[in-house]
C-alpha cells in the first residue's frame, strides 16, 4: 500500500473512531432533532432572541439592538478568524509528521504510530476544523443579514403593525439559525478535543471524547445558566 494507505488501522483505532463518531451524531441527533431540545440552554437562548427582536420593534433609539448585534457578529468573528490560523497550523503539521512523532513519543501515554497514520490523524483534525470554519462562517453571514434585517424595522409608533411584527419573526429567524450554526461550530471545537487524544492514543481518544459528551450534556441541560433561564421563563408565565 501507499504511504496513506490502511495498513496502519488497528482495531483500537477503528473502535475508538466509531465510538467518537457514534458520541458526536448521537449527541446532535439527541439535542437538536428530538423533544429533549426544548430543554436545552440552547432552546431557551432562542426564544430570548425571539422575545428581544420583538421588543426592539417598540424602542425609537434602538443602540442596545445595534450594539447586541455587534457583540454577537464581533464573537462569531473571532471564532471564524481563529480556525483559519488552526487549520493553518494543521497544515503546517502535516509537512513535518517525522517530528511531530519524535514529540509525541516521549509522551506517557503515546503508543507507536507510524508517519502515515499520524498524517492521517492530522488529517481528520483537519477536517474537523475545515467543517467549523463553515458553520462560524454561515453563521457570521446570518449575523449580517439579521443586522440589516432589524434596520428595516420601522419607528415603534407601528411596532404593531403586520409589516412590523413581519420584520421581527424574520429578524428572529436569522438570529436563531446563526445561533444554531455557531453551536455546531462550537461543538466541533469540543469533539476536536477528543480527536486530538488520538494522536497520543486510541482509547485515550475514545476516554476523552466520552468526556466531553458529559460536560457538553451537563452544560447545556443541567447548568445553573439554563436552570436560571427556566426560572425566568416560569416567572414571565406566571406574570402574563
Amino acid at each position: 500500500m501507499g504511504r496513506m494507505g490502511l495498513d496502519w488501522v488497528t482495531p483500537y483505532d477503528t473502535a475508538a473512531l466509531l465510538w467518537f463518531l457514534v458520541l458526536w451524531v448521537g449527541y446532535t441527533l439527541y439535542t437538536d432533532h428530538t423533544p429533549a431540545r426544548h430543554r436545552t440552554i440552547s432552546s431557551a437562548i432562542s426564544r430570548r432572541r425571539t422575545l428581544w427582536l420583538r421588543e426592539a420593534g417598540h424602542r425609537d433609539l434602538r443602540m442596545i439592538d445595534t450594539a447586541i448585534l455587534g457583540n454577537l457578529i464581533t464573537g462569531v468573528g473571532f471564532f471564524a478568524s481563529t480556525t483559519i490560523l488552526v487549520i493553518g497550523g494543521l497544515m503546517a503539521m502535516m509537512g513535518v509528521t517525522a517530528q511531530v512523532r519524535t514529540a509525541l513519543s516521549s509522551l506517557p501515554l503515546a503508543g507507536a504510530a507510524s508517519e502515515a497514520a499520524l498524517e492521517a490523524k492530522i488529517a481528520f483534525l483537519l477536517a474537523i476544523f475545515i467543517y467549523a470554519f463553515f458553520k462560524f462562517a454561515w453563521a457570521f453571514r446570518l449575523a449580517n443579514y439579521c443586522s440589516i434585517t432589524v434596520g428595516c424595522l420601522p419607528a415603534s409608533a407601528h411596532a404593531d403593525s403586520e409589516r412590523s411584527r413581519a420584520i421581527s419573526q424574520a429578524a428572529a429567524v436569522l438570529s436563531i439559525r446563526s445561533g444554531h450554526h455557531f453551536n455546531r461550530g462550537l461543538r466541533a471545537y469540543f469533539f476536536a478535543l477528543g480527536a486530538l487524544g488520538w494522536l497520543v492514543h486510541p482509547w485515550l481518544f475514545a476516554l476523552v471524547s466520552t468526556g466531553v459528551v458529559i460536560v457538553l450534556y451537563r452544560r447545556e441541560f443541567n447548568s445553573q445558566a439554563v436552570i436560571e433561564l427556566r426560572r425566568l421563563e416560569e416567572t414571565e408565565s406566571r406574570s402574563d
